[in-house]
């Protein structure tokens, strides 16, 4: 078992959910059970996902939790782009939070190769 707290993949992960949820509550009240809640299911995904994984006892298991984070990165990653496209953020903030999400996928996709290295041996 690892320690999720440790990766730092983690910790960016769940920077970004803050700024998720922050920048979602200026959503219209209207998108609360949809666009809203979606983007923010998806993005919290991304660090339970890799949480999970951790707490698996094996390599390949985490490398299955990682493979689910990125497609969760990859759902909020086109969430946003509707929200951008819909003017309920900015093109400024979703530039800094498409910025945020395009780091975590690249270390997401470097520690899941890592992993999967690792349960080869």
């Amino acid at each position: 078992m690892r320690n999720f707290r440790e990766l730092k993949v983690w910790e960016k992960s769940h920077a970004f959910v803050l700024g998720v949820y922050r920048a979602t509550r200026r959503f219209p009240d209207d998108e609360r059970y949809g666009l809203t809640s979606q983007v923010r299911r998806s993005s919290a995904s991304v660090p339970s996902n890799l949480a999970e994984g951790c707490g698996r006892r094996t390599d390949k298991d985490l490398a299955h939790f990682c493979d689910i984070a990125m497609g969760s990165a990859c759902e909020a990653e086109y969430q946003l782009i509707l929200a951008k496209d819909l003017e309920y953020i900015d093109i400024e903030l979703h530039r800094k939070l498409e910025d945020q999400l395009l780091e975590i996928k690249r270390m997401l996709s470097s520690f899941t190769s890592a992993v999967r290295a690792r349960s080869d041996q």
